[in-house]
This record gives C-alpha cells, sequence and structure tokens, in this order.
C-alpha cells in the first residue's frame, strides 16, 4: 500500500476514534497530526509545532472573532429576544403566512447578533412558539420555519463560521461577510415565499386575520427593535463602505451593543461580566482549535496528502460540477456528527488543495460550503438544530425532522442557484476588492 495512502487512512481511523471517545476537537487534531508527523515524516517535530503554533496564533482577522462574539453576547443579554415578536410582529401581519415570517425575520435578526445556528433557533423558538401556539397557527411549520431559519446564523454576517473559514482558506473576511449578504436575503426570500405559498393552499389551517395596528403604534412596539438593526446595519455597512476594517467595526458594534445595553436598562456588572466570560469561553475555543487545525495542515502538506487526493482527482477526471457534488454528499455526512467550525477545520487542509487544483473559487466556496454545513443541521441523525427544537417543543426527532424537511429542500435550492449562479455570491465582493481583512 502506497505511504500517503496508509497515513490518510490511519489519521482518519485516530481522528474518527478520539472524536468518538469524546476528547476535544483540538486535542484529537493535534494528537493526531503530530502523531503523523513522528511516524511518517523526518522533520524535527518540536521546532515544526513552535512555529506552526505562533504563525496561527497571531493572524490579524483572529482579533475580530473575540470582538463579534463579545457584541453578540452583550445584546443576547438585552431585551431583544424579549422585544422582537411584538415589534416584528404587526408588519407582517399583511403577509400570507402573517406571525410565520417572524420565525423568518426574527432569526435574521438574531443571526447577525449571535452568529450561532443552535443560539437563534433556540432564542427565536423560546420566544415565538408560545405565542404562535395560541394564536392557533400550524405546529408543523412553525417548528419547520425555526428549524430552517435558525440556520442563517452561519450565513448572515457577522458570521463566527465565515470568520473562521477566512483565516483557514487566506480569503478577506470584509470580502466573505458581503458574500454571505445576498445568500442570507435569498434564503430569507425562499422561506417567507415558501410560507406564503403553503397558506394561500392552506387557507383552512391559518387562524383569524387580526385587525391592523396604526402606524403609531407599529412604530412603538418596534421602537426597541430600531436600535439593535441599526447598528447591525453600521457595523457591515462600515465594512462594505471600506470605512472600517472587520476588526474596527467589531470594536465600534461592542460600544453601540454597550450603549443599547445601558439604555435598556440591563447591562449591570453582572450581565457585563457574563458576557465578557462568555466571550471569552466561547473565543478560546474557537482559536484552540483553528491553532491546532494549523498543525494538522502542516502534517498533511509534509506527508503529501494533497497532491496524493489531487493526483487521484485528475485520474478519475471529475468535473467541477460533480467535485461539488461529491464534496457535497462529503460535507452533508460530517455535518450529521458535527458543528460548523468542527467540519471547516478538519476538512480544510485536504479540501482547500483541491479546489485551487481545480480553479474553484475559494470565496465563493466558502459561501457555498456554509450553506451546505446549514443543511446538514437539519439533517438527521445528528442535525444539531434539530435537537435544539425536539428539546423546545417536546416533540419527537422523527416529528422535528418531517417539519424541517421542505426547508431543507430548501436549502439545496438555494445552493443549485448559488452554483449555477456563482455571481450572487460574488458580486458583493467584488466592490470592494480592497478591502482590508
Amino acid at each position: 500500500m502506497d505511504q500517503t495512502l496508509l497515513a490518510l487512512i490511519l489519521m482518519f481511523g485516530a481522528l474518527v476514534a478520539l472524536l468518538g471517545a469524546g476528547i476535544w476537537v483540538a486535542v484529537a487534531l493535534a494528537a493526531v497530526a503530530t502523531g503523523a508527523m513522528a511516524l511518517f515524516t523526518p522533520v524535527p517535530l518540536a521546532n515544526l509545532l513552535a512555529s506552526t503554533l505562533w504563525e496561527a496564533s497571531w493572524q490579524w482577522p483572529l482579533t475580530a472573532l473575540p470582538l463579534f462574539v463579545w457584541m453578540g453576547e452583550i445584546l443576547f443579554r438585552t431585551r431583544l429576544s424579549r422585544d422582537m415578536f411584538n415589534g416584528l410582529a404587526p408588519w407582517v401581519g399583511w403577509l400570507p403566512g402573517r406571525l410565520l415570517h417572524v420565525n423568518v425575520l426574527g432569526c435574521g435578526i438574531m443571526a447577525a447578533v449571535a452568529g450561532s445556528s443552535a443560539v437563534t433557533a433556540t432564542t427565536v423558538g423560546r420566544m415565538s412558539l408560545p405565542e404562535l401556539q395560541r394564536r392557533g397557527y400550524d405546529e408543523r411549520l412553525m417548528i419547520g420555519t425555526l428549524a430552517g431559519s435558525g440556520t442563517l446564523g452561519l450565513i448572515i454576517p457577522p458570521s463566527i463560521v465565515l470568520i473562521v473559514y477566512g483565516i483557514l482558506a487566506h480569503q478577506s473576511v470584509a470580502r466573505l461577510f458581503m458574500g454571505g449578504v445576498l445568500p442570507g436575503l435569498l434564503l430569507i426570500a425562499l422561506f417567507m415565499g415558501y410560507i406564503a405559498v403553503w397558506s394561500l393552499i392552506h387557507r383552512d389551517r391559518m387562524p383569524q386575520k387580526e385587525s391592523p395596528l396604526p402606524f403609531a403604534e407599529k412604530l412603538r412596539r418596534s421602537s426597541r427593535l430600531i436600535p439593535v438593526v441599526v447598528l447591525i446595519a453600521g457595523v457591515i455597512g462600515s465594512i462594505y463602505s471600506g470605512i472600517a476594517t472587520p476588526t474596527e467595526s467589531a470594536a465600534f458594534g461592542i460600544l453601540g451593543a454597550l450603549m443599547i445595553a445601558t439604555v435598556t436598562r440591563t447591562l449591570t456588572w453582572e450581565s457585563f461580566r457574563d458576557s465578557l466570560m462568555a466571550a471569552m469561553r466561547i473565543s478560546c475555543m474557537i482559536t484552540f482549535i483553528i491553532v491546532t487545525a494549523a498543525i494538522l495542515s502542516s502534517a498533511v502538506a509534509f506527508i503529501g496528502i494533497p497532491q496524493y487526493l489531487a493526483e487521484q482527482v485528475d485520474q478519475w477526471q471529475l468535473s467541477t460540477g460533480w467535485l461539488l457534488f461529491v464534496l457535497t454528499l462529503v460535507f452533508i455526512l460530517l455535518g450529521c456528527f458535527l458543528e460548523g467550525v468542527s467540519i471547516l477545520v478538519l476538512s480544510s487542509a485536504v479540501i482547500l488543495p483541491m479546489l485551487e487544483s481545480a480553479g474553484i473559487d475559494l470565496l465563493w466556496f466558502g459561501i457555498y460550503v456554509v450553506i451546505i454545513i446549514e443543511m446538514a443541521q437539519i439533517t438527521p441523525p445528528v442535525g444539531f438544530n434539530l435537537f435544539v427544537l425536539q428539546s423546545i417543543t417536546g416533540r419527537s426527532i422523527w416529528q422535528v425532522t418531517l417539519s424541517a424537511l421542505p426547508f431543507f429542500l430548501l436549502l439545496c435550492l438555494a445552493a443549485l442557484i448559488m452554483a449555477l449562479v456563482p455571481g450572487i455570491v460574488t458580486w458583493l465582493p467584488s466592490l470592494i476588492q480592497g478591502a482590508g481583512s
């Protein structure tokens, strides 16, 4: 057996065994990488590990990561989740499907705050489900809209997953953020369109329409949401316009979040401390994974695995479309067992060289793969969003999965549209070609 193939099999088997045993992802990555280099390469291990860890830990885009996480943690502890339903409901009552659209729009707003799929689904679900149930909306569609819309936390900037991908693939975080805007809006449009069509077909399963509110009352109910929406728009707009880098805009975002928390009287010493500690824990966890992924990347590079796989792909003579199809299946499979950051970290060392060899735009692929990871979040047996909604609703995993199925298909449609029309991803980033990371 070829030594490179043997190394690949042993590394994959060891990684699966360690992760299956419950070992931390970062520790598993470091153990497999160091073991593989010790067995299959003559490199000076101690020197290489030290230099790799140093190079991976001081990258400038990493500075934006804890800042965006902290901004989200501050806003998460404001009255945002409590005010979201009352703030959004008056504006969607005229649409077919009415208050079901609150799930989609609420997840869109929370996605820009939390940057996490599970947090988005949990927060909006706890807020909206009791209200929708009380009004008599279809339970299956309620769960489905939350399952699908909860995945927006991965694609809508400022997305933590996109920051990690930018670091791993050496892509501009600012351009990745802008690349995620139109696909995120596309998903929101597809989800809201499905709700509208479903409600028109099943008019008998929709509750009675509520009386409309005066415009002044709508504004009053939405007043607490306006500062958050303006803050998010300002953060993303400053990146898009080139006024600030992602790191600088995140710093201003923290100041804005602290001001909002102060005005809404939710900023206490306890909430400030909790938000800071939560941001530190999350940022340290992600950074730990990133730096150990750099060790794995070095290991597979020295062993020659990327070149070996690229040669195999060339021998198979796969077209770009077939290569994307195969990678899509691989990422869906990984997503059934791992969360988004871990998927990117585990696959980047092998997948990215293959993509470059095939001539696939790494910026476009970053957005595409996030859509695929979103699909995996609502795919059994271990789709994280399915378990989140099962715990919230008390329904079986089978019922939640069936409810999420139409939105899984809509995510498939979005991925297909992106593959056929790559400009959906690349158009906005092309306008900020020179933006900083």
